[in-house]
């Protein structure tokens, strides 16, 4: 007889007992209702979202994080971090860190994106905003020397998946030559532009799947606040990041003018709260909307290799399906930099867009 579609699978007999025992300390103390388990969520890592009912009426949300997959200390640091700043975050009411197994309070059952009509992008404008307050009250919580820091060398490892990922293993291609260059030489562009923007705290995934419509038993005084998920690759790098990952979403996609309206519209609360002020930004809409593509470039490849990652070593071929909106992205910021002329065509011939025009392609 086939499980339930709710029912709750194990790959390891062990993890499930381990489970079962901790669930249970926590049952009369957290009033929970362990017939009610079912699954809630997964997400790109090895870490999964249970949902579970108290006797209350309400509900309760589990992580399940394989200690030997996931570290779930980042979690809870920015959990606490975003606290401070006044974010709806989950409360972290158990954790038995050795085993990787958190219970967290619920923030609701329907995503931002959950609620987003794409084919009228004015019907969303409110949410928007609401996301824009929320990040502006992350960003000017920001401290130095707290979160790893968007580094050289990590940004240069984001985009090497790129190469290794998505060319290599997906499109069979080995860069070398001719077209190893011109990986070089657009890598370097993109890490000089975005090492020089201010910085402030990164969320680095904060798109509408990560926002949560709070639900009525989620923080009640706070109901007008989106919550956060998602969270715990926070770092404290450049101030355009989390805006290039709201407007250029990895699972929906804006005409430019209402990406371009929802940016000047987080341009102009940013400035006036003192974050812009940096050689002609804080004056000039068009020199931060340009670093904001810069940084967006470097988010596309970045997730552009991890899609490719997810599927081919993963097994999660959902990812793999929204590539070709990366590819879209990269295109358009290509074209618009004479810098990243070559670099377009590299993309073009790649994708099979036009005729080789001299990259002699070294296929695995």
């Amino acid at each position: 007889m086939p499980p339930k579609p709710d029912a709750v699978l194990w790959a390891d007999p062990q993890r499930e007992t381990a489970f079962s025992h901790w669930l249970q300390t926590l049952v009369t103390a957290q009033g929970l209702r362990p017939d009610t388990l079912r699954p809630a969520s997964a997400d790109a890592s090895f870490r999964r979202y249970l949902r579970i009912d108290t006797v209350a009426g309400d509900s309760r949300i589990v992580m399940d994080a394989p200690p030997e997959r996931e570290n779930c200390r980042p979690f809870v640091q920015v959990a606490q971090l975003m606290h401070e700043a006044g974010l709806l975050v989950p409360d972290i009411l158990a954790w038995d860190e050795p085993q990787g197994f958190m219970l967290l309070s619920d923030l609701g059952q329907q995503t931002m994106m959950e609620q987003i009509e794409p084919q009228n992008p004015a019907a969303n404008h409110a949410r928007y905003l609401q996301a824009l307050d929320t990040l502006l009250a992350w960003q000017l919580a920001s401290r130095p020397g707290v979160l790893p820091p968007y580094d050289e060398a990590l940004l240069r490892r984001e985009l090497q998946l790129f190469p290794d990922w998505y060319l290599q293993q997906h499109k069979g291609i080995a860069p070398e030559g001719a077209m190893a260059q011109t990986l070089q030489k657009t890598f370097d562009s993109i890490v000089a532009h975005n090492l020089a923007a201010p910085q402030v705290y990164v969320h680095r995934d904060f798109m509408p799947r990560n926002l949560m419509i709070p639900g009525p038993a989620a923080h009640r005084s706070a109901a007008q606040q989106l919550g956060v998920l998602d969270f715990q690759d926070a770092v404290y790098g450049p101030v355009t990041y989390d805006i290039a990952s709201l407007m250029r979403d990895a699972f929906l996609s804006w005409e430019e003018d209402f990406v371009i309206d929802i940016t000047v519209r987080y341009w102009e609360k940013a400035r006036k709260a003192g974050l812009l002020d940096f050689e002609d930004w804080h004056s000039d809409f068009g020199a931060f909307y340009r670093a904001v593509e810069w940084m967006g470039l470097q988010r596309h490849l970045k997730v552009a290799g991890i899609f490719a990652r997810l599927t081919l070593r993963d097994g999660k071929p959902k990812y793999l399906a929204d590539a070709p909106r990366f590819i879209g992205y990269i295109r358009a910021t290509a074209h618009r930099y004479r810098e990243l002329g070559p670099f377009l065509r590299l993309i073009d011939e790649v994708e099979g867009l036009q005729a080789a025009s001299g990259y002699a392609f070294g296929r695995v």
